[in-house]
């Protein structure tokens, strides 16, 4: 899926509480949840011991971190949406709302729906844009995550 191009601040804000765009799928390997546990140190086994998980765990696979969600933020918004407005510098900002609704289970494909909630002008000669991102498994009622994503622009 090609993502919606948009060239302008004007263009932008005429997207504002409409779905701008929707990113590919995207697989959730074991290897990339392991790669992520490793580089986040969180290793708790319900992520890395498949067995375990499979036994144990309510999810009876082994899930995603959420944190492993939160850091796709970047290429699935980026799939979904290229803003093409010159800028010196993009930053990330935070986060307005954050939730986990529902785990990813390893080899779960998940995509982000993004909406442009508002975009507002921040001192430093920028502006402040509240992505709505709801980010979708494959298959599944509830989505991994939902979130209100904070990103600054500066010209």
């Amino acid at each position: 899926m090609a993502a919606q191009t948009i060239e302008s601040l004007d263009e932008l804000k005429t997207w504002i509480g409409k779905e701008a765009g929707v990113s590919d799928w995207l697989t959730i390997t074991q290897e990339r949840i392991n790669q992520f546990a490793a580089l986040s140190e969180d290793l708790q086994w319900i992520h890395v011991d498949i067995e375990r998980a499979r036994r144990e765990s309510p999810f009876g696979a082994p899930i995603a971190h959420g944190f492993l969600t939160v850091a796709l933020l970047t290429r699935l918004v980026g799939d979904a949406v290229e803003i093409r407005v010159p800028s010196k510098l993009l930053v990330n900002y935070g986060f307005n709302r954050l939730r986990f609704p529902a785990p990813v289970p390893a080899g779960s494909r998940i995509r982000a729906r993004v909406t442009p909630n508002s975009v507002n002008e921040v001192s430093g000669g920028g502006v402040e844009v509240a992505w709505g991102v709801v980010v979708e498994i494959e298959n599944h009622a509830k989505p991994a995550l939902a979130a209100e994503w904070l990103l600054r622009m500066y010209f």
